[in-house]
């Protein structure tokens, strides 16, 4: 006799079992409202319980981190990491460092991160981790301190063929540096145990710049099945960390105009386009310099809207690229009312469940971040390839290989989701792909 397994009923037990975690209970949500119907056509899986198996973490690690700030205070800050699912590959994903880092934002990320791996093709499991440490403000000596005292505790529960974390918000090149060192330094040993590492020692070309130029693909793929393209589109951008930048980098190759980026201050609105001098002024601002949008507004003499968000400005495509949740109703709204075909997602999970069903009611063209933001991902994949076979690929070979995954999850989406009328529900598609090959290596293992 199976258990019920009415979306309903399935939520209720999960939000009991996860009680508080909002940002959990959406992400699961937007996944089981389409594979729970696969999954009761294809008992077999509701048989084996997997569903309900794969939204539980395998482990939730959590742990103390001790370290002393430049005035000799000792601080303390809360470490952790979830190992999701290594049903089809050992545990892959970032670290983020923020003061809003918790439990629920770490599982929904894991979660997500389950289907996003699935679906580049790639043999790597998921886990997601970090610590409520904000390294904004603080010196290089103390996010020094900080990240050797992290990596101190989390060492036990890695390694290159068991969780290989990469890097996320308020984790970059400074600080995977600094915990790779603590790594290596602990265990005697040299071995790709994070991705996102340095040239000079393991790191990959293109990496930096993956999640943002995939992003720009996976749109470029859904025009063209649309017998379209980029270029000659208006973009509006949102976002000006790295998946942003190059996001906007990809658009222009693609002969697209991206005439906004944005910040926690406010957002910028160049209605001639960010060309490629503009873009680099900003990449420099913003990763060198960390200063603000507004100075990019005074200097070219545009338009910034202080503590806005760019949805309402007249475009063809748009690609979240900030942080969870910033396209809500609202954005939606104004974004079909001004003929935007397309929304491609750079951040994970920036769109509201209820904005989504507007934009998919509308027949805009919408790309879930578990498909559209896999880029990054899949290029760590490939620095850990490269790590173990002690070599490393040019530029040019990585992006062709880059382009050739989101053009496969692309067609995964296609396959699974196309619907009787001919509009292709990208969300449906990436949801059943994704869970349908974890699923089945989980079923292989039997009950465990």
């Amino acid at each position: 006799m199976y258990a019920d397994l009415s979306l309903d009923h399935f939520m209720s037990g999960l939000k009991k079992r996860n009680i508080n975690e909002t940002e959990f209970h959406q992400a699961v949500y937007e996944v089981a409202e389409s594979v729970i119907p696969y999954i009761l056509e294809n008992s077999k899986y509701q048989y084996a319980g997997i569903i309900e198996r794969m939204t539980e973490p395998d482990r939730t690690i959590i742990f103390r981190v001790v370290w002393e700030d430049d005035d000799g205070h000792v601080r303390v800050n809360r470490g952790y990491r979830v190992q999701f699912n290594n049903a089809i590959g050992p545990y892959k994903g970032g670290l983020r460092f923020h003061p809003s880092v918790n439990l629920s934002i770490l599982k929904f990320l894991g979660f997500e991160q389950t289907f996003k791996n699935s679906l580049t093709g790639l043999p790597i499991g998921a886990g997601k981790g970090g610590a409520d440490f904000n390294p904004k403000g603080k010196s290089d000596a103390e996010v020094m301190r900080f990240c050797q005292a992290f990596m101190t505790e989390l060492s036990h529960h890695i390694g290159h063929d068991t969780d290989i974390p990469a890097g996320d918000i308020g984790v970059g090149a400074r600080e995977i540096s600094y915990m790779f060192g603590q790594y290596k330094r602990m265990t005697r040993e040299f071995t790709g145990v994070l991705t996102g590492k340095s040239l000079e020692f393991g790191g990959s070309l293109i990496r930096t710049e993956a999640t943002g130029y995939g992003n720009a693909y996976f749109m470029d793929e859904m025009l063209k099945q649309q017998g379209d393209s980029t270029k000659g589109k208006v973009c509006v951008v949102s976002g000006s960390g790295n998946v942003a930048l190059y996001c906007a980098e990809k658009i222009r190759h693609l002969g697209g105009k991206v005439v906004t980026l944005s910040d926690s201050s406010g957002f910028i609105y160049d209605k001639d386009g960010i060309d490629e001098a503009k873009l680099a002024y900003i990449i420099d601002l913003k990763t060198v310099k960390r200063g603000r949008l507004s100075e990019y507004a005074e200097k070219y003499g545009c338009e910034y809207f202080e503590g806005k968000r760019p949805w309402g400005v007249k475009c063809d495509l748009a690609y979240p690229c900030a942080t969870q949740n910033e396209l809500d109703e609202d954005d939606a709204k104004l974004l079909i009312a001004n003929n935007c075909i397309g929304v491609s997602e750079g951040a994970n999970m920036p769109t509201v469940i209820k904005a989504i069903k507007l934009l998919q009611e509308a027949k805009l063209l919408y790309a879930p971040g578990k498909a559209a933001n896999a880029g990054g991902v899949a290029v760590s994949g490939l620095e850990m390839t490269q790590n173990s076979i002690r070599m490393a690929w040019s530029s040019e070979e990585l992006e062709n290989r880059l382009r050739e995954i989101m053009t496969t999850i692309h067609n995964k989406c296609v396959s699974y989701g196309k619907e009787e009328d001919g509009y292709i529900n990208y969300v449906k598609g990436a949801n059943v792909a994704g869970f349908t090959k974890v699923a089945d290596a989980m079923l292989a293992y039997g009950i465990m």
